[in-house]
């Protein structure tokens, strides 16, 4: 593999290794090893952080806050506005760095990076924008008002799937806020990471940022409870599996800190009688092989009306015989590989499941192999008819495996929609305006995201992303997501010569 992009962000790309995920001890040093799902070459090391050195960071981290929280937030905007300019500069090498290290195709990964910058306007322009309110008060001569203060130390566990851009989705939007962070990324994605982080020093100390404010600690499970135990850290921003959400939320629960949960997704596409179907195949092909089905937001399940299905089955067959898979640093190619060779034996062990539960494939699947495909971790995208009771339907596999699911009703399409215990996206592919307004209705979907004639997949920086249910309640990047990072203050001024209690009590002397 051509790795001259990892020189170009100051990255080392040769060293010794021996599997992904693995650690190789050297002295009284420990290395994490990350090799590409693309070929299984290795790209590169990353020293873990040691318990010592992680107590070492939390004390810089909190000794940082006390002079950044006091920084005008435009100033602290100007910083951001600066990395996203060393982003714009180092877009192509950044974007194939996370091709190459997480296995999304080359315009998935530039995406990605974009991503990025995207959040970097918005949080410049919100560093002007951190509203409180006033409130009349019930007392003359009195006035109320809140107002937001930062927060603190904003820990970040992120995930392999999008192991830059959600970083960045918490990390620009809480260092507007005042607050310092400590970045914990997937240990399978641990280059990205030093990029991103690198290149975030970079402009730190041109602008003369005290050290501290932006940290980073590399690790496994273990760096991550580090993160969710320590009293000093208020928020914990996690993103990965209900399981690991779960985990995280009751350690940090225990101790009375706030948390923002992104966990899974199994996520649908109601097909009406009246949509366009070109609509369809785009946003249900992209959404269901997109980063080879390891979006939170992937399209797992395509609920079609039954006066149309025979169709859309044929149109579908047609789309994925159409698909080209490979090495995703080749710009034409559509679906990479899964993330390592344990998601692939996932992915195979779904596809047995729908067989036993009593499905069928229209599109079949299978891992592929030979010379084209090194590594073990590339697999075909397919297509299964199902039924919506059968357990591996209700179950969020991290592959591109779609569901095809028919429906006679609107109501019924939705219970079978919302009959999943993860509730991220959604999307209604119609022409009928009163189908549309159902399903964004409080009787419509009950997921956090809700669409009409888009996917479910790639949402905008603008809004806030987040779902419910066991996809744990959380909601980042825009909107009003920014709240999420500070601490509110109720704020009443006394500017009359007397002291009137509120509810008209009287309490004389």
């Amino acid at each position: 593999m051509d790795t001259s992009f990892l020189q170009s962000l100051g990255l080392k790309a040769e060293n010794p290794g021996t599997t992904t995920g693995q650690h190789a001890s050297f002295g009284d040093r420990q290395f994490l090893d990350s090799f590409s799902p693309v070929d299984g070459s290795l790209l590169g090391r990353v020293s873990l952080t040691s318990a010592a050195e992680f107590q070492q960071v939390v004390d810089t981290a909190c000794h940082a806050f006390l002079s950044w929280r006091l920084l005008p937030a435009p100033k602290r905007g100007e910083v951001v506005r600066r990395y996203g300019e060393v982003l714009r500069r180092n877009k192509e090498a950044l974007g194939k760095l996370v091709s190459a290290e997480m296995g999304k195709s080359l315009q998935e990964g530039y995406g990605e990076v974009q991503e990025m910058i995207d959040i970097c306007d918005f949080a410049v322009g919100l560093s002007r924008q951190l509203y409180g309110l006033t409130m009349h008060s019930e007392r003359p001569g009195h006035r109320m008002y809140e107002q937001w203060h930062p927060l603190g130390l904003v820990g970040i566990i992120s995930a392999f799937n999008f192991p830059v851009a959600v970083w960045s989705w918490n990390a620009m939007i809480a260092l507007v806020c005042g607050d310092v962070i400590l970045w914990k990324p997937s240990e399978k994605t641990p280059l990205c990471a030093v990029a991103c982080h690198m290149l975030l020093q970079e402009v730190l100390r041109e602008t003369g940022v005290p050290e501290g404010v932006c940290n980073l600690v590399t690790g496994d499970r273990q760096a991550g409870i580090w993160l969710t135990s320590e009293p000093r850290i208020p928020l914990i921003s996690a993103t990965g599996s209900t399981a690991m959400g779960r985990a995280v939320a009751r350690e940090v629960a225990g101790r009375l800190g706030r948390t923002i949960l992104e966990l899974g997704g199994n996520n649908a596409i109601i097909v009406t009688p009246s949509a366009d179907l070109n609509l369809v195949l785009t946003g249900a092909v992209f959404g269901a092989v997109g980063t080879a089905g390891q979006r939170c937001t992937s399209t797992r399940r395509l609920i079609v009306h039954e006066s149309i299905m025979a169709t859309v089955r044929e149109k579908l067959a047609h789309a994925y015989a159409q698909l080209r898979i490979g090495n995703p640093l080749d710009s034409s190619v559509h679906v990479g590989p899964l993330i390592d060779q344990d998601a692939a034996s996932r992915y195979a062990d779904a596809l047995k499941q729908i067989i036993l539960q009593g499905g069928s494939m229209l599109v079949e699947g299978g891992i592929l192999q030979g010379d084209e495909y090194p590594g073990g971790c590339y697999v075909k995208p397919c297509i299964a008819l199902a039924h919506p009771d059968m357990d591996i339907v209700k179950t969020e596999t991290f592959a591109p495996i779609l569901y095809l699911l028919s429906y006679r009703t609107l109501e019924e399409a939705l219970a079978i929609q919302n009959a999943v215990p993860q509730g991220l996206s959604s999307a209604i592919m119609t022409n009928d305006f009163r189908e549309a307004e159902h399903f964004l209705s409080a009787a419509g979907s009950d997921c956090g995201i809700a669409n009409v004639n888009i996917g479910t997949s790639g949402a905008e920086i603008g809004g806030a992303f987040g779902g419910e249910k066991e996809t744990g309640g959380g909601r980042e990047s825009g909107s009003d997501s920014w709240k999420a990072y500070m601490r509110r203050q109720t704020n009443t001024l006394n500017y009359s010569t007397n002291l009137p209690l509120a509810q008209g009590i009287r309490f004389d002397l």
